[in-house]
């Protein structure tokens, strides 16, 4: 059998084939407690699932809520057992798909963005280019000498991704990114 087809024990591969891998934004509220965020993620690891993005913060203080923002893929059954293994989770109180509720209003996606630290070497002319580009994509020089800057960048994934496409003949050096943070359109809250 071929390697590349060969089951993991991933229940990526107890889906039909007639179903095609959708990417999904999940959104989860938790008790803001030592352990649960190792439960969630044990939960993607033990099955075989892929997480793409994870965001956690906490949201409210006072009630000791956390909000878990995860991005990840798989087929429609994949993706509602997910779902429901989170919502059993005991410290888990709510999981809300992103992408769905934003399809149900009528959205392509929900509100989603990141931010990225992106640090570029470059002098002379390469250096004029690199404030150019970033200036085109509005990202901001937090820190720079003569040799190098650190940019700070927002916006949607693509964005991202296409400015740091642009910056590595310029003499890309380091990425950092903080995974996708997501809200729903609309004025329901979570």
């Amino acid at each position: 059998m071929n390697a590349q087809l060969q089951p993991t024990g991933s229940a990526y591969f107890i889906a039909k084939e007639t179903q095609k891998p959708e990417a999904r934004t999940l959104s989860v509220l938790v008790d803001n407690e030592p352990g649960v965020l190792a439960r969630v993620i044990g939960l993607f690891s033990g099955r075989g699932y892929n997480i793409e993005s994870l965001t956690v913060s906490e949201t409210e203080h006072e009630k000791h809520l956390s909000r878990i923002t995860i991005c990840t893929n798989g087929t429609p059954n994949v993706l509602e057992q997910i779902k429901h293994q989170l919502e059993r989770i005991v410290p888990v109180h709510r999981v809300v798909d992103l992408s769905a509720l934003a399809a149900e209003r009528g959205y392509d996606k929900p509100l989603e963005r990141e931010l990225a630290m992106v640090k570029v070497n470059g002098t002379g002319e390469s250096r004029v280019e690199a404030l150019r580009l970033a200036d085109a994509f509005r990202a901001r020089v937090i820190d720079a000498n003569t040799e190098h800057f650190i940019f700070e960048i927002t916006g949607r994934i693509s964005k991202i991704e296409q400015f740091i496409a642009i910056m590595k003949p310029l003499g890309l050096v380091e990425v950092c990114r903080t995974g996708v943070a997501a809200v729903s359109r609309g004025p329901e809250g979570m």
